[in-house]
């Protein structure tokens, strides 16, 4: 690393909570699926900030309605109506066909408005018992950092000394159809579960599970709430991941790609039944809704469908898919995916894939690393042909190369 590389990552370390273990690279500039350190050097993004930034780095249609709503207006609080609300609401309704809207900032701050509003459904409308209200969730997800959200996790590096955690959620395998028809009870008042688990690994459930978990909860009314904060708008090759199932889950919960990586913006997206037991004075959020994150998703969705990047994600995704298996190393255990949220996951005698990552680092391809042995690949859904077969140049000479 360069010296002033070093400075910027030492001051960071010193004046920092050591919560990340980032990449040793400082980033300063970034366009489209590129991205440029502070020596000048450039990568292709395949993270996508965790696919906040779906639609490319700094895309000009999303600053320039960020900028231009800057100049008019930022902030009201929800004290007062403003002129980008109600269109921000109209356009993401008629996109996904949702009943109700509501409006928050980051994805955790969605998760844990519908879990407080499941839970104010199941008891004023299923007619759960007050204070035993149940949410069902799976092994091994990733819903956010919040202590509400950790203390379902079971992950013990998100858990341990956080506690004491708040009761009501029971927790089943994910992908086992079977395991959550027996662990609904009359006081299970929603399902919450990932289409895709991202943080774990991109973890694909068997084909057909989620026809059977809809039939489920509809059959024991209960909410399937859907956290498509990673998987939706785009990232799987269809609009929301659920729709590769045909099915439509009660409560969506959409952020990251929402902003196209400007601003945090997200979204609970509802039937009338749960967002209609919200009372004025009962949930709200300061910046949720404001006209500043309005204007950029709108301007986030609208180029993510006048520029066909949730067609052009199923075209590159297969692409990559294909050219990641048809790699030849003994390094590689298995090869996951659907559209461009991809992992490979490495054999453990391989060592930690964070050397890989740091490996394609100095080849100009930016990964992470997750659960020790799996590399992350998620590029903005711009991305090329000719920058596919790029990237996949330098994945399998450093999938093939020898550490030892």
């Amino acid at each position: 690393m360069s010296s002033s590389v070093i400075d910027f990552v030492a001051t960071e370390a010193r004046f920092g909570a050591h919560n990340y273990e980032p990449i040793g690279v400082v980033l300063s500039r970034g366009e489209g699926v590129w991205v440029w350190d502070t020596d000048g050097n450039r990568y292709l993004d395949c993270l996508s900030a965790y696919s906040a930034v779906s639609q490319g780095h700094c895309h000009p249609k999303i600053l320039a309605a960020m900028v231009e709503q800057a100049q008019r207006l930022t902030l009201t609080s929800r004290a007062f109506h403003n002129d980008q609300l109600a269109l921000f609401y109209e356009e993401i309704a008629a996109l996904t066909g949702s009943h109700k809207v509501l409006p928050m900032n980051s994805g955790a701050e969605a998760v844990e408005s519908a879990i407080k509003s499941v839970r104010k459904w199941g008891y004023e409308v299923k007619g759960v018992p007050d204070g035993q209200a149940e949410i069902i969730v799976c092994a091994n997800n990733f819903h956010g950092r919040t202590l509400g959200i950790v203390g379902f996790s079971t992950d013990p590096e998100t858990r341990a000394h956080f506690g004491p955690f708040a009761p009501g959620f029971r927790i089943i395998p994910f992908g086992d159809a079977a395991a959550l028809e027996d662990a609904i009870t009359p006081n299970t008042v929603a399902f919450l579960v990932e289409p895709i688990q991202g943080e774990a690994g991109v973890i694909i459930p068997p084909a057909g599970y989620f026809t059977e978990v809809r039939k489920l909860c509809t059959a024991n009314n209960v909410m399937l709430v859907l956290d498509e904060i990673q998987t939706g708008l785009g990232r799987t090759g269809k609009l929301l991941a659920e729709q590769h199932e045909g099915i439509e889950a009660d409560v969506t919960l959409l952020g990251k790609a929402l902003s196209g990586g400007f601003y945090p913006v997200s979204a609970v997206l509802s039937n009338n039944d749960v967002l209609g037991t919200l009372r004025p004075g009962q949930h709200g959020s300061t910046f949720g809704g404001n006209p500043l994150a309005c204007a950029v998703a709108r301007a986030a969705i609208r180029v993510l469908v006048e520029e066909g990047m949730i067609e052009n994600a199923a075209r590159q995704g297969a692409r990559f898919l294909e050219g990641l298996n048809d790699i030849r190393s003994n390094t590689i255990r298995e090869v996951r995916g659907r559209g461009l949220m991809l992992a490979v996951e490495l054999d453990p005698e391989a060592g930690r894939a964070r050397r890989y990552c740091e490996a394609l680092q100095a080849k100009g391809i930016l990964a992470k690393d997750t659960h020790e042995h799996t590399i992350r690949i998620a590029p903005p859904l711009v991305i090329t042909s000719d920058q596919v077969d790029w990237a996949l140049e330098q994945l399998t000479t450093t999938l093939t190369q020898n550490f030892s």
